[in-house]
Protein backbone atom coordinates (compact mmCIF):
# COMPACT_ATOMS: atom_id res chain seq x y z
CA UNK A 1 0.00 0.00 0.00
CA UNK A 2 1.27 3.35 -1.19
CA UNK A 3 0.86 6.65 0.91
CA UNK A 4 -1.62 7.72 -1.41
CA UNK A 5 -3.56 5.08 -0.99
CA UNK A 6 -2.82 4.76 2.71
CA UNK A 7 -4.11 8.42 3.08
CA UNK A 8 -7.11 7.92 0.95
CA UNK A 9 -7.79 4.95 3.18
CA UNK A 10 -7.97 6.98 6.49
CA UNK A 11 -9.69 9.84 5.16
CA UNK A 12 -12.55 7.44 3.92
CA UNK A 13 -12.40 5.00 6.43
CA UNK A 14 -15.87 3.51 4.72
CA UNK A 15 -14.02 2.94 1.65
CA UNK A 16 -13.69 -1.23 2.59
CA UNK A 17 -15.12 -3.93 0.33
CA UNK A 18 -18.39 -5.55 1.01
CA UNK A 19 -17.71 -9.32 2.20
CA UNK A 20 -19.48 -12.39 0.94
CA UNK A 21 -23.04 -11.79 3.90
CA UNK A 22 -23.28 -8.19 2.99
CA UNK A 23 -22.94 -8.77 -0.69
CA UNK A 24 -25.48 -11.75 -0.15
CA UNK A 25 -27.74 -8.99 1.94
CA UNK A 26 -27.65 -6.75 -0.77
CA UNK A 27 -28.98 -9.31 -3.27
CA UNK A 28 -32.28 -10.38 -1.20
CA UNK A 29 -33.07 -6.43 -0.86
CA UNK A 30 -32.50 -6.12 -4.58
CA UNK A 31 -34.89 -8.81 -5.16
CA UNK A 32 -37.25 -7.42 -2.78
CA UNK A 33 -37.37 -3.74 -4.24
CA UNK A 34 -37.65 -5.74 -7.53
CA UNK A 35 -40.51 -7.28 -6.31
CA UNK A 36 -42.28 -3.60 -5.63
CA UNK A 37 -41.34 -2.38 -8.79
CA UNK A 38 -42.85 -5.00 -10.67
CA UNK A 39 -46.19 -4.38 -8.44
CA UNK A 40 -45.90 -0.79 -8.67
CA UNK A 41 -45.77 -1.06 -12.52
CA UNK A 42 -48.89 -3.58 -12.91
CA UNK A 43 -47.08 -6.31 -13.35
CA UNK A 44 -47.82 -9.33 -11.94
CA UNK A 45 -50.34 -8.27 -9.63
CA UNK A 46 -52.41 -11.58 -10.99
CA UNK A 47 -50.33 -13.51 -8.26
CA UNK A 48 -50.31 -10.77 -5.10
CA UNK A 49 -49.45 -12.99 -2.15
CA UNK A 50 -46.60 -14.10 -4.01
CA UNK A 51 -45.48 -10.54 -5.11
CA UNK A 52 -45.97 -9.46 -1.60
CA UNK A 53 -44.01 -12.44 0.31
CA UNK A 54 -41.18 -12.08 -2.64
CA UNK A 55 -40.78 -7.91 -1.87
CA UNK A 56 -41.27 -8.32 2.09
CA UNK A 57 -39.53 -10.76 2.85
CA UNK A 58 -36.60 -10.10 0.67
CA UNK A 59 -36.27 -6.60 2.29
CA UNK A 60 -36.02 -8.32 5.65
CA UNK A 61 -33.95 -11.01 5.30
CA UNK A 62 -31.40 -8.82 3.61
CA UNK A 63 -31.88 -5.93 6.06
CA UNK A 64 -31.05 -8.27 9.07
CA UNK A 65 -28.08 -9.99 7.60
CA UNK A 66 -26.63 -6.63 6.07
CA UNK A 67 -26.92 -5.42 10.20
CA UNK A 68 -26.14 -8.72 11.87
CA UNK A 69 -22.57 -8.66 9.06
CA UNK A 70 -22.11 -4.48 9.87
CA UNK A 71 -22.14 -5.01 13.54
CA UNK A 72 -21.19 -8.51 14.84
CA UNK A 73 -17.75 -9.29 15.75
CA UNK A 74 -17.14 -6.15 16.76
CA UNK A 75 -16.58 -3.94 19.74
CA UNK A 76 -19.78 -1.62 20.76
CA UNK A 77 -19.78 1.62 20.23
CA UNK A 78 -21.40 4.24 17.86
CA UNK A 79 -19.33 4.08 14.60
CA UNK A 80 -20.38 6.71 12.26
CA UNK A 81 -17.12 6.27 10.44
CA UNK A 82 -16.93 8.05 6.42
CA UNK A 83 -20.78 9.45 7.60
CA UNK A 84 -19.86 12.79 6.09
CA UNK A 85 -18.19 10.79 2.67
CA UNK A 86 -21.10 8.69 1.71
CA UNK A 87 -22.97 10.11 -1.19
CA UNK A 88 -26.04 9.05 0.46
CA UNK A 89 -25.44 10.59 3.65
CA UNK A 90 -24.63 13.61 2.88
CA UNK A 91 -26.70 15.47 0.08
CA UNK A 92 -24.87 13.43 -2.89
CA UNK A 93 -26.41 12.30 -6.02
CA UNK A 94 -27.95 9.68 -4.40
CA UNK A 95 -29.31 11.34 -1.40
CA UNK A 96 -30.91 13.26 -4.40
CA UNK A 97 -32.19 10.65 -5.79
CA UNK A 98 -33.61 8.96 -2.48
CA UNK A 99 -35.39 12.21 -1.72
CA UNK A 100 -37.10 12.69 -4.98
CA UNK A 101 -37.96 9.02 -4.99
CA UNK A 102 -39.71 9.37 -1.41
CA UNK A 103 -41.10 12.96 -2.12
CA UNK A 104 -42.86 11.31 -5.52
CA UNK A 105 -44.01 8.21 -3.53
CA UNK A 106 -45.84 10.54 -0.83
CA UNK A 107 -47.38 12.39 -3.96
CA UNK A 108 -48.64 9.10 -5.29
CA UNK A 109 -50.20 8.36 -1.83
CA UNK A 110 -51.86 11.26 -1.32
CA UNK A 111 -53.18 12.57 -4.69
CA UNK A 112 -52.96 10.12 -6.79
CA UNK A 113 -53.50 6.64 -5.23
CA UNK A 114 -54.17 5.22 -8.79
CA UNK A 115 -50.40 5.40 -9.90
CA UNK A 116 -49.60 2.81 -6.88
CA UNK A 117 -52.67 0.64 -7.54
CA UNK A 118 -50.26 -2.32 -7.98
CA UNK A 119 -48.51 -1.83 -4.82
CA UNK A 120 -51.95 -1.67 -3.23
CA UNK A 121 -53.25 -4.63 -4.80
CA UNK A 122 -50.39 -6.90 -3.72
CA UNK A 123 -51.53 -6.22 0.00
CA UNK A 124 -54.83 -7.03 -0.54
CA UNK A 125 -54.09 -10.75 1.24
CA UNK A 126 -52.47 -9.41 4.12
CA UNK A 127 -55.41 -6.37 4.84
CA UNK A 128 -58.41 -9.19 4.19
CA UNK A 129 -55.96 -11.21 7.03
CA UNK A 130 -56.05 -8.74 9.20
CA UNK A 131 -58.62 -6.20 8.36
CA UNK A 132 -61.32 -8.47 6.73
CA UNK A 133 -61.16 -5.99 3.98
CA UNK A 134 -59.29 -5.10 0.56
CA UNK A 135 -56.44 -2.57 1.24
CA UNK A 136 -55.93 0.91 0.26
CA UNK A 137 -52.83 3.44 0.03
CA UNK A 138 -53.71 4.40 3.89
CA UNK A 139 -52.90 0.48 4.51
CA UNK A 140 -50.40 0.42 2.17
CA UNK A 141 -48.61 3.25 3.83
CA UNK A 142 -48.68 2.36 7.41
CA UNK A 143 -47.57 -1.63 6.38
CA UNK A 144 -44.27 0.58 4.65
CA UNK A 145 -44.10 2.53 7.32
CA UNK A 146 -44.02 -0.75 10.03
CA UNK A 147 -41.38 -2.17 8.47
CA UNK A 148 -39.18 0.56 8.16
CA UNK A 149 -39.39 1.25 11.59
CA UNK A 150 -38.92 -2.24 12.85
CA UNK A 151 -35.91 -2.58 10.44
CA UNK A 152 -33.95 0.58 10.71
CA UNK A 153 -35.10 0.52 14.74
CA UNK A 154 -33.04 -3.06 14.93
CA UNK A 155 -29.99 -1.78 13.00
CA UNK A 156 -30.38 1.37 15.46
CA UNK A 157 -30.47 -1.00 17.88
CA UNK A 158 -27.30 -2.80 16.90
CA UNK A 159 -25.17 0.17 16.59
CA UNK A 160 -26.18 1.64 20.13
CA UNK A 161 -26.30 -1.96 21.72
CA UNK A 162 -23.90 -0.42 24.77
CA UNK A 163 -26.26 2.17 25.41
CA UNK A 164 -29.34 0.96 27.69
CA UNK A 165 -31.10 4.15 27.65
CA UNK A 166 -31.37 3.90 23.61
CA UNK A 167 -32.27 -0.19 22.95
CA UNK A 168 -35.33 0.51 25.80
CA UNK A 169 -36.41 3.95 24.23
CA UNK A 170 -35.95 2.22 20.40
CA UNK A 171 -37.97 -0.90 21.66
CA UNK A 172 -40.55 1.53 22.88
CA UNK A 173 -41.09 3.00 19.38
CA UNK A 174 -40.90 0.08 17.75
CA UNK A 175 -43.82 -0.85 20.03
CA UNK A 176 -46.42 1.58 19.62
CA UNK A 177 -45.92 1.65 16.22
CA UNK A 178 -46.44 -1.93 15.62
CA UNK A 179 -49.36 -2.50 17.92
CA UNK A 180 -51.03 1.22 18.70
CA UNK A 181 -50.63 2.48 14.91
CA UNK A 182 -50.91 -0.61 13.51
CA UNK A 183 -52.18 -3.71 14.39
CA UNK A 184 -55.03 -1.82 17.21
CA UNK A 185 -56.54 0.16 14.07
CA UNK A 186 -56.32 -3.04 12.03
CA UNK A 187 -58.26 -4.83 14.62
CA UNK A 188 -60.90 -2.39 15.38
CA UNK A 189 -61.31 -2.38 11.25
CA UNK A 190 -61.69 -6.08 11.41
CA UNK A 191 -64.73 -5.22 14.55
CA UNK A 192 -66.07 -2.66 12.21
CA UNK A 193 -64.87 0.40 14.44
CA UNK A 194 -63.14 3.05 13.75
CA UNK A 195 -59.69 2.71 13.02
CA UNK A 196 -58.49 4.92 15.73
CA UNK A 197 -54.66 5.57 16.39
CA UNK A 198 -54.18 6.14 19.61
CA UNK A 199 -50.39 6.66 19.83
CA UNK A 200 -52.07 10.01 18.22
CA UNK A 201 -53.67 12.70 19.56
CA UNK A 202 -54.46 16.33 19.28
CA UNK A 203 -52.65 18.56 18.44
CA UNK A 204 -51.30 16.14 16.18
CA UNK A 205 -54.46 14.71 15.12
CA UNK A 206 -56.57 17.62 13.78
CA UNK A 207 -59.20 16.13 13.95
CA UNK A 208 -59.47 14.86 17.21
CA UNK A 209 -61.98 17.12 19.22
CA UNK A 210 -63.46 18.12 16.19
CA UNK A 211 -67.77 18.40 16.51
CA UNK A 212 -67.89 15.68 14.06
CA UNK A 213 -65.47 13.49 15.74
CA UNK A 214 -67.59 14.27 18.99
CA UNK A 215 -70.61 13.29 17.35
CA UNK A 216 -69.46 9.96 15.85
CA UNK A 217 -68.19 8.89 18.47
CA UNK A 218 -71.06 9.74 20.35
CA UNK A 219 -72.88 7.41 18.06
CA UNK A 220 -71.18 4.82 18.42
CA UNK A 221 -72.02 3.86 22.25
CA UNK A 222 -69.58 2.88 24.82
CA UNK A 223 -66.56 2.35 22.79
CA UNK A 224 -67.30 6.11 21.05
CA UNK A 225 -67.43 7.63 24.76
CA UNK A 226 -63.69 5.49 25.43
CA UNK A 227 -62.71 7.30 22.42
CA UNK A 228 -63.70 10.76 23.55
CA UNK A 229 -62.30 10.20 26.72
CA UNK A 230 -59.01 8.73 25.49
CA UNK A 231 -58.81 12.53 23.56
CA UNK A 232 -59.64 14.35 26.18
CA UNK A 233 -57.34 13.43 28.61
CA UNK A 234 -54.45 12.73 27.04
CA UNK A 235 -53.88 16.30 25.56
CA UNK A 236 -55.29 18.01 28.68
CA UNK A 237 -54.07 15.68 31.46
CA UNK A 238 -51.68 13.23 30.74
CA UNK A 239 -49.36 15.37 28.36
CA UNK A 240 -48.93 17.93 31.30
CA UNK A 241 -47.85 15.35 34.06
CA UNK A 242 -45.86 13.50 31.78
CA UNK A 243 -43.91 16.30 30.19
CA UNK A 244 -43.11 17.63 33.60
CA UNK A 245 -41.62 14.56 34.82
CA UNK A 246 -39.92 13.61 32.19
CA UNK A 247 -40.19 16.09 29.63
CA UNK A 248 -41.19 15.84 25.52
CA UNK A 249 -39.19 12.88 25.60
CA UNK A 250 -41.66 10.66 26.79
CA UNK A 251 -43.69 11.35 23.12
CA UNK A 252 -41.20 12.66 21.07
CA UNK A 253 -38.88 9.91 21.32
CA UNK A 254 -40.56 7.04 22.85
CA UNK A 255 -44.42 6.88 21.48
CA UNK A 256 -44.86 8.86 18.48
CA UNK A 257 -45.00 6.95 15.19
CA UNK A 258 -43.30 10.51 13.21
CA UNK A 259 -40.50 10.63 15.78
CA UNK A 260 -40.00 6.55 15.81
CA UNK A 261 -39.24 6.64 11.78
CA UNK A 262 -37.21 10.03 12.37
CA UNK A 263 -34.95 7.78 15.14
CA UNK A 264 -34.41 4.79 12.96
CA UNK A 265 -35.05 5.56 9.11
CA UNK A 266 -33.65 8.40 10.06
CA UNK A 267 -31.03 7.59 11.78
CA UNK A 268 -28.05 7.88 9.03
CA UNK A 269 -29.27 11.26 8.46
CA UNK A 270 -28.94 13.16 11.45
CA UNK A 271 -25.99 15.37 11.04
CA UNK A 272 -27.42 17.16 8.04
CA UNK A 273 -29.55 18.72 10.60
CA UNK A 274 -28.81 22.86 10.26
CA UNK A 275 -27.65 24.28 13.20
CA UNK A 276 -27.77 27.84 11.92
CA UNK A 277 -29.53 30.48 14.20
CA UNK A 278 -31.21 31.56 10.80
CA UNK A 279 -32.49 28.10 11.26
CA UNK A 280 -33.61 28.43 14.62
CA UNK A 281 -35.21 31.20 14.16
CA UNK A 282 -37.52 30.31 11.36
CA UNK A 283 -38.15 27.03 13.35
CA UNK A 284 -39.47 28.99 16.17
CA UNK A 285 -41.75 30.98 13.69
CA UNK A 286 -43.06 28.24 11.80
CA UNK A 287 -43.97 25.51 14.42
CA UNK A 288 -45.46 27.84 17.05
CA UNK A 289 -47.87 29.04 13.34
CA UNK A 290 -48.54 25.92 13.00
CA UNK A 291 -50.03 25.21 16.67
CA UNK A 292 -52.01 28.83 16.27
CA UNK A 293 -53.37 27.20 13.21
CA UNK A 294 -54.64 23.69 14.91
CA UNK A 295 -56.02 25.92 17.89
CA UNK A 296 -57.98 28.61 15.51
CA UNK A 297 -59.00 25.61 13.35
CA UNK A 298 -60.93 23.82 16.41
CA UNK A 299 -61.96 26.57 18.22
CA UNK A 300 -63.48 28.44 14.76
CA UNK A 301 -65.00 24.58 14.15
CA UNK A 302 -66.66 24.44 16.88
CA UNK A 303 -68.19 27.97 17.15
CA UNK A 304 -69.26 27.41 13.61
CA UNK A 305 -70.74 24.46 15.18
CA UNK A 306 -72.72 26.19 18.22
CA UNK A 307 -73.96 28.54 15.24
CA UNK A 308 -75.05 25.95 13.48
CA UNK A 309 -72.97 26.71 10.40
CA UNK A 310 -73.56 30.58 9.89
CA UNK A 311 -69.91 31.91 10.95
CA UNK A 312 -68.13 29.44 8.10
CA UNK A 313 -70.83 28.60 6.04
CA UNK A 314 -69.54 27.27 3.15
CA UNK A 315 -66.32 27.71 3.85
CA UNK A 316 -66.17 25.46 6.51
CA UNK A 317 -64.93 22.15 4.45
CA UNK A 318 -62.48 24.44 2.72
CA UNK A 319 -61.24 25.40 5.84
CA UNK A 320 -60.61 21.75 6.89
CA UNK A 321 -59.56 20.90 3.18
CA UNK A 322 -57.10 23.83 3.51
CA UNK A 323 -54.99 22.42 6.33
CA UNK A 324 -55.31 18.83 5.86
CA UNK A 325 -53.82 19.48 2.68
CA UNK A 326 -51.00 22.22 3.70
CA UNK A 327 -49.69 20.67 6.81
CA UNK A 328 -51.19 17.33 7.46
CA UNK A 329 -50.61 15.80 3.75
CA UNK A 330 -47.82 18.79 2.15
CA UNK A 331 -45.96 19.45 5.15
CA UNK A 332 -45.65 16.41 8.04
CA UNK A 333 -45.42 13.82 4.65
CA UNK A 334 -43.88 14.99 1.86
CA UNK A 335 -41.79 17.30 3.26
CA UNK A 336 -40.95 16.03 6.54
CA UNK A 337 -40.00 12.31 5.14
CA UNK A 338 -39.26 13.08 1.43
CA UNK A 339 -36.48 15.38 2.85
CA UNK A 340 -34.83 13.44 5.04
CA UNK A 341 -31.69 13.03 3.15
CA UNK A 342 -31.63 16.61 2.56
CA UNK A 343 -32.54 18.51 5.12
CA UNK A 344 -32.43 15.61 8.53
CA UNK A 345 -34.84 13.44 9.94
CA UNK A 346 -36.59 15.77 12.08
CA UNK A 347 -38.11 18.35 9.74
CA UNK A 348 -41.63 18.11 10.13
CA UNK A 349 -40.66 17.96 14.37
CA UNK A 350 -38.82 20.94 14.28
CA UNK A 351 -40.42 23.09 11.53
CA UNK A 352 -44.14 21.78 12.02
CA UNK A 353 -45.58 19.23 14.65
CA UNK A 354 -47.77 20.97 16.71
CA UNK A 355 -47.63 18.10 19.17
CA UNK A 356 -43.77 19.27 19.38
CA UNK A 357 -44.76 22.97 19.85
CA UNK A 358 -47.14 22.20 22.94
CA UNK A 359 -44.76 19.80 24.62
CA UNK A 360 -41.80 21.79 23.95
CA UNK A 361 -43.09 25.08 25.65
CA UNK A 362 -44.13 22.50 28.85
CA UNK A 363 -40.42 21.57 28.75
CA UNK A 364 -39.10 24.82 28.91
CA UNK A 365 -41.06 26.68 31.34
CA UNK A 366 -42.36 23.69 33.88
CA UNK A 367 -40.50 20.71 33.08
CA UNK A 368 -38.16 18.75 35.48
CA UNK A 369 -36.19 17.11 32.45
CA UNK A 370 -32.87 18.69 31.40
CA UNK A 371 -29.55 17.74 29.94
CA UNK A 372 -26.86 18.69 32.70
CA UNK A 373 -23.58 19.61 31.10
CA UNK A 374 -19.81 19.47 32.97
CA UNK A 375 -18.30 22.01 30.99
CA UNK A 376 -15.03 21.61 32.46
CA UNK A 377 -14.64 18.49 30.75
CA UNK A 378 -15.81 19.50 27.42
CA UNK A 379 -13.36 19.24 25.04
CA UNK A 380 -14.55 20.75 22.05
CA UNK A 381 -15.10 18.14 19.67
CA UNK A 382 -18.34 19.08 18.28
CA UNK A 383 -20.02 15.26 18.20
CA UNK A 384 -22.79 16.08 20.40
CA UNK A 385 -23.96 19.08 17.41
CA UNK A 386 -23.37 17.14 14.90
CA UNK A 387 -25.22 14.42 15.55
CA UNK A 388 -28.11 16.53 17.21
CA UNK A 389 -31.18 15.98 15.14
CA UNK A 390 -32.98 18.70 16.12
CA UNK A 391 -30.07 21.21 15.25
CA UNK A 392 -29.69 22.40 18.78
CA UNK A 393 -25.67 23.29 18.72
CA UNK A 394 -25.29 21.00 22.05
CA UNK A 395 -21.45 22.22 22.02
CA UNK A 396 -21.67 26.13 23.07
CA UNK A 397 -24.22 24.77 25.97
CA UNK A 398 -21.64 22.74 27.24
CA UNK A 399 -18.47 24.89 26.77
CA UNK A 400 -20.62 27.48 29.10
CA UNK A 401 -21.50 24.62 31.78
CA UNK A 402 -25.27 25.56 30.75
CA UNK A 403 -28.08 22.93 31.25
CA UNK A 404 -29.94 22.25 27.71
CA UNK A 405 -33.19 23.38 28.09
CA UNK A 406 -34.43 24.03 24.86
CA UNK A 407 -37.89 24.19 24.07
CA UNK A 408 -37.26 21.61 20.63
CA UNK A 409 -35.00 19.31 22.64
CA UNK A 410 -36.76 15.72 21.72
CA UNK A 411 -34.44 14.12 24.49
CA UNK A 412 -33.59 11.33 22.24
CA UNK A 413 -29.77 11.27 24.13
CA UNK A 414 -27.40 10.74 21.12
CA UNK A 415 -25.54 13.86 21.88
CA UNK A 416 -24.70 11.75 25.29
CA UNK A 417 -24.02 8.93 23.64
CA UNK A 418 -21.57 10.22 21.18
CA UNK A 419 -19.83 12.53 23.76
CA UNK A 420 -16.42 10.74 24.41
CA UNK A 421 -15.82 12.54 28.17
CA UNK A 422 -18.85 11.90 29.63
CA UNK A 423 -19.84 15.71 29.55
CA UNK A 424 -23.53 15.38 29.17
CA UNK A 425 -26.49 13.60 31.05
CA UNK A 426 -30.47 13.29 31.03
CA UNK A 427 -31.94 13.86 34.06
CA UNK A 428 -34.87 14.77 36.24
CA UNK A 429 -35.28 17.58 38.79
CA UNK A 430 -35.06 14.97 41.38
CA UNK A 431 -32.24 14.24 40.09
CA UNK A 432 -32.72 10.82 38.97
CA UNK A 433 -30.47 10.17 36.21
CA UNK A 434 -32.12 8.57 33.19
CA UNK A 435 -29.48 7.91 30.66
CA UNK A 436 -25.43 8.25 31.66
CA UNK A 437 -22.26 8.29 29.48
CA UNK A 438 -20.83 6.18 32.54
CA UNK A 439 -22.61 3.13 30.87
CA UNK A 440 -20.74 3.71 27.52
CA UNK A 441 -18.41 1.02 27.53
CA UNK A 442 -14.63 2.33 26.99
CA UNK A 443 -13.58 2.58 23.27
CA UNK A 444 -10.80 0.07 22.58
CA UNK A 445 -8.87 -0.62 19.45
CA UNK A 446 -7.91 -3.00 17.84
CA UNK A 447 -4.93 -3.35 15.60
CA UNK A 448 -7.23 -5.07 12.81
CA UNK A 449 -9.33 -1.50 12.73
CA UNK A 450 -6.40 0.24 12.44
CA UNK A 451 -4.51 1.51 9.21
CA UNK A 452 -1.42 2.55 9.51
CA UNK A 453 0.69 4.30 6.79
CA UNK A 454 2.67 2.41 5.17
Amino acid sequence: MNLLDSSLSIANPDNSQLNNLQKIALAFVGLGILGLIISWVNVGVGTPLIMFLISLSGITIGSILFTYSSYSGKIPGIKNNGVFFKDISFRGVFAWILGIVLTGFYICLYWFPNLIQGLITIHNPLSELIRGKAADQWFVYGTFYTVAVLLMGTKFIFKYRHNRYQIIRTISVMFFQLIFAYLIPAFLSLMNKPDEYFSYFWPLDSKALRPEWIDNNSALGTFGYVVIAVGLLMPFVVTPIMTYLYGKRWYCSWVCGCGGLAETAGDPFRQLSDKSLTAWKIERWMIHLVLVAVVLLTALLWFNHISENTILGDFTSTFKEWYGFGIAMAFSGVIGVGFYPIMGSRVWCRFGCPMAAILGLQQKFFSRFRITTNGSQCISCGNCSTYCEMGIDVRSYAQKGQDIVRASCVGCGVCAAVCPRGVLRLENGSGDVSTRTEELRAIHISLDEVKILS
